[in-house]
C-alpha cells in the first residue's frame, strides 16, 4: 500500500480485476503526457504516474481508478517525494470528507 497526499494506491492482483478494465485500450494522459491520479484544483499540482502504463476510470466522481504498470513506474508530485511502484495492478483511491450532506473528493 501506497500513499502520496491525499491518493491512495493498493496493489490488486490481475485476478481482481474486472474483465472491462483488462479489456480497455489506451492510456487516459494529459497534454504533458503524464498519468495524471488526481489534478489539484487549487495548486494546479498533479499526483501522476511516470512510465508505461495505462489508467483507467469508472465513470462519476468516486468510480474506481485502476492503474495498470507493466514495468513499474513512479507516482511524482510538485511537493511529495516520489515514490518507486513495482509492476503491477494498482486501485487508486482518492480521499473523501464529509460535509453536511454530501461527500465529496479532497481538493488541494
Amino acid at each position: 500500500m501506497y500513499r502520496q497526499g491525499d491518493v491512495l494506491i493498493v496493489a490488486v492482483e490481475e485476478s481482481e480485476v474486472p474483465a472491462h478494465f483488462l479489456e480497455a485500450a489506451g492510456e487516459q494522459r494529459d497534454a504533458r503526457g503524464r498519468l495524471v491520479l488526481a489534478l489539484g484544483e487549487v495548486t494546479g499540482h498533479a499526483h501522476a504516474v511516470q512510465g508505461r502504463g495505462r489508467l483507467m476510470r469508472e465513470a462519476g466522481p468516486f468510480g474506481p481508478m485502476l492503474l495498470h504498470l507493466p514495468d513499474g513506474g513512479r507516482v511524482v508530485h510538485e511537493e511529495h517525494a516520489a515514490i518507486p511502484l513495482p509492476k503491477g495492478w494498482f486501485r487508486v483511491v482518492r480521499q473523501r470528507e464529509y460535509t453536511p450532506g454530501a461527500f465529496r473528493v479532497v481538493a488541494d
